[in-house]
């Protein structure tokens, strides 16, 4: 065949941000390069869209208009195939873009977590692959160019899935095919699988199964991020701890290589004692815990283990050590309820986490839980994202306000980055969390306050002003100073070190017991220290 077989891969990102590297995509198209049934007869593109680019915005005022844009886009670069990534966030555009493609003559095929989950659901591809593409995409490409027949491919009914060898698998950043420059940081695949098996969860049929990438593979990739001095790295590990000899030793070689690139990992708490926990904090990182709930009975209907023992023993090293480190917690569980859910956000809160995430449970296809979902009472859209409307102890009006609690902590705890002093302003109120994030929700409504990300030192404002409003509503005025003291003591510092930039902060209490144990208790602090104007200087 002299003329190579144009062949673009593709995906609709869901925001400009590492995080939303198109891996996967990358992956394959990697693959596709370099094996031998299709490497001299393709000449392979990897062609991802965005959600928040300006251009993507712009033409996308409906699913129908994005897809018609990627189409046209897609249609003047004149590939004879396209490939595409599929996500929960990406199905419907991408599908309606395919469509397109197909009725000009374009041949497409499709892959990734959302087609593995329900292949049999995707009738409107040429070809289908379910599971991992880099060893089952070259053969459908193959079949597709030639018109002969592949041996081994996705079956649209199957979701079965072949153990491969990751042994030879190119990596798209080492052959160029994915340059993390271009994304201000990359995702890190280190393994795949995982050896726990949540009912929610893609891994929930696999077969507890752990396959690592070899480290030679894993050194280069550090070396070639050292060499683009790539600033932040998201590690695709969902436990990364779970094999502690491998993760000290991952963390040595981060420190040697790429000491000024932040990580952000996923760990299980129970995995972590004192040792691993200092050695988290010799490199830049962040550590991402999956709580889900804190009641036992909950997380056992999902086949969720949890020691809560062992978690808090894990989290009391990392916190005696300083590493950084959020919580995760999912409302809408079999099993929980509004109520539950709070008791987790307030178990969550004590515990002092850097951020803490709080999800709407999706009841993904492909999934234990999807098809255990009827027998749970569980009650979900069936279209992307798949969140749950209502159980048989979550009314729709329940799941409503866990999103207000869930917009409020966002906005006031995590982009608030009031982690080093939440808790004394909670126990100076007499307030749970939960409470709290109630009533601030309800403060962000009737201010027509947005959830969107802005300023911290506009959010500092807002936290400010609730604050000051929350303290008097309980009569407990003489403490508004100090807690206003200590909100705007940290915001300041914490600017500092975000972006290097000095400010002066005007207190109504001197600063360096604003900066003592004394600011750990409010009441003991405006009793025993004296109000005096003074600056404080970052």
């Amino acid at each position: 065949m002299s003329e190579k077989i144009k062949i673009i891969f593709t995906t609709l990102l869901i925001e400009k941000s590492p995080q939303a590297l198109p891996l996967g995509a990358a992956c394959v198209a990697s693959s596709v390069k370099h094996d031998p049934l299709t490497k001299d007869i393709t000449d392979v593109h990897l062609v991802p869209f965005n959600k928040e680019d300006s251009e993507y915005i712009k033409n996308s005022c409906t699913e129908e208009d994005g897809a018609s844009y990627m189409a046209q886009k897609l249609m003047a670069l004149k590939p004879s195939i396209v490939a595409f990534s599929v996500f929960v966030w990406n199905r419907t555009v991408l599908e309606k873009a395919a469509a397109i493609l197909q009725s000009n003559g374009i041949k497409t095929l499709c892959g990734g977590p959302e087609v593995t989950a329900d292949p049999a659901s995707f009738k409107d591809f040429d070809k289908v692959c379910s599971g991992e593409g880099e060893y089952k995409i070259p053969l459908l490409i193959y079949e597709l160019i030639t018109g002969k027949a592949s041996q081994v491919q996705g079956d649209k009914n199957s979701n079965t899935e072949k153990e491969y060898d990751y042994q030879n698998l190119e990596s798209p950043y080492l052959d160029g095919t994915l340059d993390p420059s271009e994304f201000e940081g990359a995702l890190w695949e280190l393994a795949r699988g995982c050896p726990f098996k949540c009912s929610y969860c893609y891994e929930s049929k696999g077969e507890k199964k752990v396959r690592m990438f070899p480290m030679e593979r894993i050194e280069k990739e550090l070396e070639l991020f050292a060499k683009k001095k790539v600033p932040q790295v998201f590690v695709l590990d969902p436990t990364y701890n779970a094999n502690k000899n491998r993760a000290m030793e991952l963390i040595n070689k981060i420190a040697k290589k790429t000491p000024d690139t932040f990580y952000y990992f996923e760990a299980r708490a129970e995995f972590i004692d004192r040792q691993l926990a200092h050695a988290f904090t010799k490199i830049p990182c962040s550590l991402q815990i999956g709580l889900q709930s804190a009641d036992p009975n909950v997380l056992n209907l999902v086949n969720r283990p949890f020691n809560k023992a062992a978690f808090l023993k894990g989290i009391k090293c990392l916190n005696q050590e300083g590493a950084v480190f959020g919580l995760d917690v999912i409302y809408g569980l079999p099993g929980d309820s509004l109520q539950g859910f709070k008791n987790s956000v307030d178990f969550a809160i004590s515990l002092y986490p850097n951020n803490l995430e709080l999800f709407c449970l999706s009841v993904l296809p492909g999934t234990d839980l999807h098809d255990r979902a009827k027998s749970l009472n569980l009650v979900w859209e069936k279209h992307p994202p798949y969140h749950i409307i209502h159980t048989d102890k979550f009314s729709n009006e329940d799941i409503k306000k866990c999103n207000g609690i869930a917009t409020a902590c966002n906005v006031f705890y995590n982009d608030g980055r009031a982690v080093p002093w939440f808790n004394t302003i909670l126990h100076a109120l007499h307030i749970k969390a939960s409470e709290f994030f109630v009533l601030f929700y309800k403060y962000m409504v009737s201010h027509k306050i947005p959830s969107d990300c802005r300023e911290h030192k506009e959010i500092e404002k807002v936290q400010l002003q609730f604050i000051a409003e929350l303290f008097t509503q309980r009569k407990m005025d003489r403490m508004i100073f100090a807690a206003q003291d200590i909100i705007s003591f940290n915001g300041a510092i914490s600017r500092k070190i975000d972006t290097g930039k000095s400010e002066t902060v005007q207190l109504h209490y001197p600063a360096e017991y604003i900066d003592s144990e004394y600011a750990m208790d409010l009441a003991f602090f405006i009793k025993n220290v004296q109000k005096r104007s003074s600056k404080f200087t970052t």
